[in-house]
């Protein structure tokens, strides 16, 4: 009777780590309601954000302030806001693409004259954190570069985000490269077919099919890096949220949930991009080979 007890109860115990999560995750979730739903204020209303004390969320700073995070700030007479995110963003990935295959052909099947170098390349900008090519770009280019040849600020970061794309994709891409096999570009070769030819209709059709999921984690990376060049003074999503509200002290005290609308936007960014990389691997994917 001992013995069948004992197992009953262990059964038991084993349940209560479950139990216990379970009533921690319902308090979270009272709370979170509580704090952004029941006891929120929704209308742009600061007198009543300040009576909350903090209590519950006061959306009526993105009712307020919403636009102006999103599309720039009338103070700052750049691109700025969103608009410059999805320029920074949609440049730095577009133009990085003839650069990062360029640097994963080279570094699978170039001579070595051109292997060595792509290799040093890539390793070094891989090496260095995107914020310190940020701040190359924005203080040391300026000293180095003639005055014939100095471009806006904007121009140099997206030359920043461009190389360290260039040479992520490239790594992305040479690991598509390994998976088609070597017997098809010779036999391709044999039949007269040119190493332009070979690359273009067997090689990186191939290659980009077997690296889709990568690569749309790499534009996903991509857009949220974007948010960097806010350290160099340039006002993109995240830039224009502490602008809007840094120089208003009324709503001032609201970042939090500010920054809860930033990164929702931000979230629905990145689900976009997701959603076109499955619909690319569902379409694509399916297609004769």
């Amino acid at each position: 009777m001992r013995g069948q007890q004992t197992p009953s109860l262990w059964r038991w115990l084993r349940h209560v780590p479950t139990v216990l999560g379970l009533l921690v995750a319902a308090t979270v979730l009272w709370h979170l309601y509580a704090w952004g739903i029941r006891d929120a204020v929704w209308a742009p209303n600061a007198e009543a954000c300040r009576a909350l004390a903090h209590e519950g969320a006061c959306w009526g700073v993105i009712a307020e302030k919403g636009w102006p995070m999103l599309m720039g700030h009338p103070a700052d007479t750049g691109l700025s806001g969103l608009p410059l995110t999805l320029v920074l963003f949609g440049g730095s990935l577009l133009a990085s693409w003839p650069l990062g295959l360029a640097l994963a052909l080279a570094r699978h099947s170039g001579p070595v004259w051109l292997k060595a170098p792509a290799i040093a390349f890539i390793e070094l900008i891989r090496g260095v954190p995107l914020v310190t090519l940020l701040f190359v770009a924005a203080f040391i280019l300026p000293l180095v570069l003639p005055e014939a040849w100095q471009v806006s600020l904007a121009w140099r970061a997206g030359v920043a985000l461009t190389l360290f794309s260039a040479v992520y994709l490239a790594e992305v891409l040479r690991g598509g490269l390994q998976t088609v096999p070597a017997e098809q570009s010779e036999a391709a070769a044999i039949l007269g077919l040119s190493w332009p030819g070979i690359q273009r209709r067997i090689v990186l059709p191939q290659a980009v099919r077997a690296v889709l999921p990568a690569l749309t984690g790499h534009a996903i990376g991509l857009l949220k890096d974007s948010s960097l060049v806010m350290v160099i003074g340039l006002h993109e999503l995240t830039g224009g949220l502490s602008l809007s509200l840094g120089g208003d002290p009324v709503w001032r005290p609201y970042y939090f949930e500010a920054y809860l609308f930033v990164g929702l936007v931000y979230a629905l960014m990145c689900w976009a991009l997701s959603f076109l990389g499955r619909w690319l691997e569902r379409h694509w994917l399916a297609a004769p080979q």
